[in-house]
């Protein structure tokens, strides 16, 4: 009778797979490799969802703007531009984004005006942004400068700005953790406590609240 027991306990016990092993030995790692990062945009993500109930000071730019004189001998484009403002305003970063518009024709005022070419030189890091805008022909270059305050700060670090691409593919690894880990979490559920059946009806209850959520938002 004892035997029989036995044999019956061990049929109900899920079987352990070499796989699931791994399974759940890399679903760990992960999940400590994730932890500090998932703090980090945890509480940066929370902070922004909540800060007019916590009453934090709303994320705030200080703006100035300044005309910088150019020297005798113009930048001849837009690049060359954007190493003179490097060097003028002891900026140690690349730019974010160099863009041009050329020169056209257009009508203003019943008037058709030859519009002269634009350039647009951004740069951007977490606590601060510097815009550059130039008329072809102009003697100058209008500088815009934005400061952020703490929580301002913490909303550009969140948003990734200026941060460059080792912090992209740092986030990234976090991303793609968390997507491993939520399908590894669901296969290792599924293996070691039962019903299929039961994940697919959570996973859907899921699914389905937060689809009501957004169309109740809507």
């Amino acid at each position: 009778m004892k035997a029989l027991h036995d044999s019956n306990e061990s049929k109900r016990q899920p079987k352990r797979l070499p796989w699931l092993k791994w399974l759940r030995r890399v679903h760990a790692w992960i999940g400590l490799w994730g932890a500090a990062l998932g703090l980090l945009f945890g509480v940066s993500g929370f902070l922004l969802n909540h800060h007019a109930v916590l009453k934090i000071p709303a994320a705030e730019m200080e703006r100035s703007e300044i005309e910088l004189a150019l020297p005798a001998e113009h930048p001849n484009n837009a690049k060359a531009l954007a190493a003179w403002l490097q060097t003028q305003l002891n900026i140690d970063r690349k730019p974010s984004k160099i863009s041009t518009e050329p020169g056209k024709t257009v009508s203003w005022s019943g008037q058709i005006i030859q519009q002269p070419s634009q350039w647009r030189i951004d740069f951007h890091s977490p606590q601060h942004s510097v815009s550059a805008e130039y008329w072809a022909g102009n003697a100058y270059v209008s500088v815009k400068r934005q400061d952020a305050n703490l929580f301002a700060f913490i909303t550009r670090l969140h948003k990734g700005v200026g941060m460059g691409a080792a912090w992209v593919l740092l986030t990234d690894t976090l991303a793609l953790g968390l997507v491993y880990l939520s399908l590894s979490g669901l296969f290792i559920w599924a293996k070691l406590h039962g019903s299929r059946l039961t994940m697919l009806g959570l996973g859907l209850a899921s699914v389905g609240m937060v689809v009501f959520v957004v169309l109740g938002s809507l």
